[in-house]
């Protein structure tokens, strides 16, 4: 895991919250919605069927975990899940929080507007609880 490197695009969106057993986790910023991403610490891998399995299967595993977390901080009422990977080939989950009459509802959060940048306390106030909530369980 030495020679993991995040993609430079990932890095300008996102504010690092930790790290889960395989990836780091990341905060898209974009206060319209709560929205983590899930990135695995392996080199050159853009692909989950490139994970070796026991990596899928702990990807599998971390992705509910940080799913029901995501929900039980935020009270959001529906988790969305992608990995597209069409503009960052770097293999990397999204997982959104959605209520309806968010932002982008009910359509993908994706081109839906333009991102509104989490202010300081909000921002760090999130982090915290997160990160609270995640070490809780680890």
């Amino acid at each position: 895991m030495t020679d993991f490197k995040l993609d430079s695009r990932l890095s300008a969106d996102t504010m690092e919250i930790g790290e889960s057993g395989l990836c780091r986790l990341l905060l898209m910023n974009d206060s319209r919605f709560p929205w983590l991403i899930m990135v695995p610490r392996r080199h050159d891998i853009t692909e989950m069927h490139e994970l070796t399995p026991l990596d899928q299967t702990v990807l599998t595993f971390e992705i509910a975990q940080i799913s029901e977390l995501l929900k039980d901080i935020t009270g959001c009422k529906k988790i969305n899940i992608g990995a597209l990977g069409n503009m960052v080939p770097q293999l990397h989950i999204h997982i959104i929080g959605r209520n309806e009459g968010d932002a982008a509802w009910p359509g993908p959060v994706w081109g839906s507007g333009k991102a509104v940048p989490y202010d300081k306390e909000p921002l760090k106030s999130f982090i915290e609880r997160f990160s609270s909530a995640l070490q809780q369980v680890s």
